[in-house]
């Protein structure tokens, strides 16, 4: 049987530090903790689980820090947590049983990471990120704010979840450190500079900047395919929130560049042309958004809540519009099994019930 060391980084995690470490101390043979400058109960926290917790200065970039936690691992692998995940007790289950079982060739086992939740406990964002590593591989954080782990060899895809219950966002954060950068003139990746920055651009409300970088982005040859889509995507979304709504339609068919209509891209063609009266077109992409396949082999985002409800809830809009009551029951109805308690779904619900007896 493997070991395991758990390796985080911290800082003022208080009110999520302990649940994170309480799901993971059955897996763990040590936890390293790397404070970065807490100034709450999080040291005090992490002590209760480890004596192993170590001061780094923080230098306005994850990836130093991560890589410094990674130092003080003495185990055969290496598995890296942010202190608002935890394993909800399946997926300490199954990772129990893989570290039972794994098979020492492995490099690298990949993790699907449920990022995002709606109020029903729905999973409405996930991808995978490698999450357990060969400690001799000596592999190496890059990036600055949305850093990756960057890994090659024998990789081992899992269906364990680690799921992410962030309580608080520092917003701005992120955005002073990449324009720090940009001042003191740093080289970024296309990843970095031209897709992350103009995400933390976007989330603080800067839309013609995010545009900009986004268009830059997606301009350039290089880039993961699955960060172009998302690019697409969230640049609709800019040009939604400045009053530009053909650019906004433009945008989100750019992302058929690179790929066939993910849901996400679907829906938001559907609202459009809700919004406009357009029915039947609308029906027409909330249904391709249901349809979609997902491959077998996903690294990309994937926004659950676009191929379920959503297309759902819109399509009984749609249908209540077109005079077909009893499709749009049946589309309500499917919405309902994912938000049993959705209030405006309950609404549509008995505003259909009555039509359909009348």
């Amino acid at each position: 049987m493997i070991t395991i060391s758990l390796c985080l980084i911290v800082k003022n995690e208080e009110a999520t530090l302990w649940n994170c470490l309480d799901s993971a101390k059955e897996i763990a043979d040590e936890i390293i903790i790397v404070d970065t400058g807490s100034t709450d109960r999080s040291k005090e926290i992490a002590r209760e689980f480890t004596d192993k917790v170590f001061d780094f200065e923080w230098v306005d970039n994850f990836a130093p820090a991560r890589n410094q936690s990674f130092k003080h691992a003495t185990m055969d692998y290496i598995l890296w947590l942010d202190a608002d995940d935890v394993l909800f007790e399946e997926d300490q289950k199954k990772l129990l049983e893989l570290k039972r079982n794994l098979d020492p060739s492995i490099d690298s086992v990949s993790m699907i990471y449920n990022y995002g939740f709606d109020e029903y406990g729905n999973v409405t964002l996930s991808f995978r990120r490698n999450r357990l590593v060969k400690r001799s591989r000596n592999f190496q954080w890059a990036g600055d704010c949305h850093v990756y782990l960057q890994v090659d060899g024998n990789i081992l895809d899992s269906d364990i979840c680690v799921s992410h219950k962030r309580v608080h966002h520092s917003t701005g954060r992120n955005l002073a450190i990449y324009e720090k950068r940009l001042e003191n003139g740093d080289e970024f990746s296309a990843r970095d500079y031209y897709y992350y920055y103009a995400n933390e651009l976007n989330e603080n409300q800067f839309y013609e900047k995010a545009i900009e970088n986004y268009t830059a982005f997606l301009e350039m040859e290089d880039g993961w395919r699955e960060d172009k889509i998302a690019a697409c995507s969230r640049l609709a979304d800019c040009y939604g929130k400045t009053g530009e709504l053909e650019k906004q339609r433009n945008a989100l068919y750019k992302s058929f560049e690179f790929d066939v209509p993910r849901p996400e891209v679907c829906c938001r063609l559907g609202s459009i042309l809700m919004d406009e009266g357009n029915y039947r077109a609308a029906v027409f992409w909330y249904k391709a958004a249901i349809d979609y396949q997902q491959p077998e082999e996903n690294w990309g985002f994937t926004f659950k809540a676009y191929s379920t409800w959503v297309p759902h809830q819109n399509l009984c809009k749609c249908y209540y519009y077109l005079i077909d009551f009893e499709k749009a029951y049946e589309h309500n109805e499917i919405a309902r099994e994912f938000r049993p308690e959705d209030p405006g779904i309950l609404h549509n619900k008995k505003i259909l019930e009555e039509k359909l007896k009348g």
